[in-house]
């Protein structure tokens, strides 16, 4: 990676206007399942974001953020909660046995910022994302489903968060119009079941949206996590034919948040408030969506499960991109920093504002990942060694030269050093975040791993799964 060639081009686009000059609005849009190269402009060519890729165009997009881990596989539970306690997964309330259980509300986002005098307002995704953080907002309006209201269906869920939202910047009064807000919008999209409204569905021809180049009918062996929820979408072996509409399904909710999208911003613009609001694009997790014979976010592939994208534009922030390795729990005190607001006691995020400010070009040297008890992960600027201790299975990859990690390079014995090195790596960072796991087991099952059989309840499961969201698709409803 290049960090003098990103310092010098944040330094060229930088506005004059410096960092934090006034109290800033404060919009931030939190995705369900998006992956990091989900928009046009992050590098899905057939992806439609017009309004999403001029955020791009305008901000800093952040190409390596990242969450954490998951000791669950809701990763979107414990994910939303390290952004808004600014906790390491391990550490955040609840774990590491279970899913976080708050118990700190001092720590919440949303409490400190409107401390600071911000007015704070939430919609969107509720149940999966930290309910008791949530409520601290001073409105917080759930809506990460149909059938959740009577009338209210998922296809146009969109549609109403963006309406929720315009309401909400037409209807504040004059002692709040004095203070900055920070609104919160959480779409439950792209998350399955994936039912946009009908007109961007049309969009998208299944039959010619291109294969990704990791795509594989099965993954290669058991990385502890084969049959979980998001893994029965679709049957085995994973067809092309499958993989296609799931992606043109996965795209259409993209294309149809990104125009709800485009309207708030119209309402800024019109309202006068554009220029002085941060937009913080972002998602909880990643998705595989065929790559490596896997559909779900249970992994610690680079296009899996813990990569997501960020994108931050608005007043004093330089246009470009960082290649700086970022964790969604550093937008804890990165949001604090433009509000203002103190930070509390265990805070282990980190602001980026210095690399805003293009005063740093990182905050952190190596990127560690883990799911549950099955998969640790450690990345640099150039290799990655992921560990699979319940198979004794490991990877490494070389990923300026292996982008999609089609390669595995961990048998090849000139690797070794670089293995042992990595591994050495893993364990202080796993050691630094009270990560507890091992990295060897003493009987390791074995890693080959053969698809459920046709009539077996996981392949019955995922057939009767498919065809009901292919079924929520075309009648534009939620289950």
């Amino acid at each position: 990676m290049n960090n003098i060639f990103t310092l010098i081009t944040v330094l060229l686009l930088s506005p004059l206007a410096p960092l934090n000059a006034a109290r800033p609005n404060i919009l931030h849009i939190h995705m369900d399942d998006h992956r990091p190269d989900g928009l046009h402009a992050l590098g899905t060519s057939s992806l439609v974001t017009p309004h999403l890729d001029a955020l791009v165009e305008r901000g800093m997009t952040f190409t390596h953020c990242y969450t954490m881990g998951s000791m669950i596989g809701a990763v979107c539970t414990p994910s939303r909660t390290m952004m808004l306690t600014g906790r390491s997964w391990q550490r955040i309330p609840g774990a590491p046995d279970a899913a976080p259980n708050a118990k700190d509300p001092t720590t919440f986002l949303p409490r400190i910022i409107q401390a600071a005098g911000y007015q704070t307002w939430h919609i969107g995704k509720y149940g999966n994302g930290f309910p008791a953080g949530l409520a601290e907002f001073e409105t917080s309006i759930r809506d990460d489903a149909g059938g959740k209201t009577p009338g209210d269906d998922r296809a146009h869920c969109s549609q109403r968060l963006a309406d929720r939202t315009i309401e909400f910047l037409n209807s504040r009064t004059v002692s709040n119009e004095a203070k900055p807000f920070y609104i919160y919008i959480a779409p439950p999209v792209p998350h399955d079941p994936r039912s946009a409204e009908p007109q961007f569905h049309a969009l998208y021809d299944a039959a010619k949206i291109p294969l990704s180049p990791a795509f594989l009918p099965l993954h290669p062996f058991d990385n502890g996590e084969m049959t979980v929820r998001d893994e029965k979408l679709a049957p085995w072996p994973r067809t092309e034919a499958d993989t296609r509409q799931q992606n043109a399904d996965y795209y259409s909710c993209i294309t149809g948040i990104d125009h709800h999208i485009g309207r708030i911003f119209a309402e800024l613009k019109a309202s006068g408030q554009w220029e002085n609001t941060i937009i913080i694009f972002s998602g909880d997790n990643g998705l595989s969506m065929g790559d490596h014979g896997l559909f779900g976010k249970q992994n610690l592939y680079e296009f899996g499960g813990m990569h997501v994208p960020l994108v931050i534009a608005g007043p004093g922030i330089p246009r470009g991109k960082s290649d700086a390795f970022v964790y969604l729990m550093d937008l804890f005190p990165t949001l604090a920093e433009f509000a203002g607001a103190g930070l509390p006691e265990g805070v282990e995020g980190k602001s980026i504002v210095p690399i805003l400010n293009g005063t740093q070009t990182k905050v952190r040297g190596v990127l560690y990942t883990a799911y549950r008890d099955c998969q640790r992960a450690i990345r640099d600027e150039r290799w990655k060694l992921i560990r699979y201790p319940l198979v004794d299975r490991t990877q490494l990859f070389d990923l300026s030269n292996d982008p999609h990690e089609l390669t595995n390079l961990a048998d090849k014995p000139e690797h070794a050093a670089k293995i042992a090195e990595l591994t050495e790596l893993l364990k202080r960072e796993m050691a630094d975040h009270a990560d507890k796991s091992q990295l060897t087991v003493a009987e390791p099952k074995p890693a080959e791993w053969t698809p459920p059989a046709a009539g077996s309840e996981p392949a019955k499961q995922a057939r009767e799964k498919h065809a009901a969201v292919l079924k929520l698709r075309h009648q534009g409803i939620s289950g």
